[in-house]
């Protein structure tokens, strides 16, 4: 078992005791992302946030500062403070609210894993799945959803609030397929649709949104006018 293995599955053990007799296949340790652009993953647009901040923010109402893009979020807890290369030299009191698509081709119960610290929230087609909100230290939540076959929407919500300790912050997102009894990274590389669109056994390419944002816009959209 490969170190960066033992400290995912450790750190998941000890944190939640639904995962004891599961491990993690881990992929690589991996940064918050860079700036560039990964077409098929995860775009993490960061935004600055007031001191003293204790739980997510509504990003719609927030200008980003700049965009990072990855793959995976695989970020055991570490100490930081470099920032973000070629965005911002911020190290604490920032969001990061990543979207993308991922293509699922066998169809059913899907289970997901999330760590952080301090607060994250995982949203599957604009549906919670997981609700880790909060300043605290690395502390995991779990949570299923059924997936049919095609395009879904995918959104992490992050916030660092004070790096006031060693390590200060973590973000891992993993997921259990069906019929597997252990949690893996979750990567966008592993949730692609065939390169041929003719051997697509779901969506059509035509079917895939082109802002994996345009959900949550009509959804909060949706809430406003319900409110008036």
């Amino acid at each position: 078992m490969s170190r960066n293995l033992v400290v995912i599955a450790a750190l998941l053990l000890s944190a939640l005791p639904i995962l004891k007799a599961q491990e993690i296949e881990a992929g690589p340790i991996t940064n918050f992302g860079t700036t560039v652009v990964v077409p098929a993953g995860l775009r993490g647009e960061i935004y600055f946030l007031e001191l003293g901040t204790s739980s997510l923010p509504d990003f719609d109402k927030l200008e980003p500062v700049g965009a990072i893009y990855t793959s995976a979020l695989n970020i055991p807890p570490r100490t930081f403070r470099q920032g973000f290369p070629g965005v911002t030299k911020r190290y604490e009191w920032f969001g990061i609210n990543y979207t993308g698509r991922f293509w699922i081709e066998k169809p059913g119960k899907y289970g997901f894993g999330l760590i952080s610290d301090d607060g994250a929230r995982l949203w599957i087609d604009d549906a919670q799945v997981i609700d880790n909100d909060g300043l605290h230290m690395p502390k995991a939540r779990t949570g299923t959803v059924k997936l049919a076959g095609g395009i879904h929407r995918i959104r992490v919500s992050y916030f660092q609030g004070p790096c006031t300790s060693d390590p200060c912050l973590a973000l891992i997102l993993a997921v259990e397929r069906p019929g597997e009894k252990r949690f893996r990274i979750f990567s966008t590389d592993d949730f692609k649709p065939p390169p041929n669109p003719d051997n697509w056994k779901f969506s059509k390419p035509s079917q895939i949104p082109t802002d994996p944002n345009a959900g949550r816009r009509r959804l909060r959209d949706t809430q406003k006018l319900q409110a008036n």
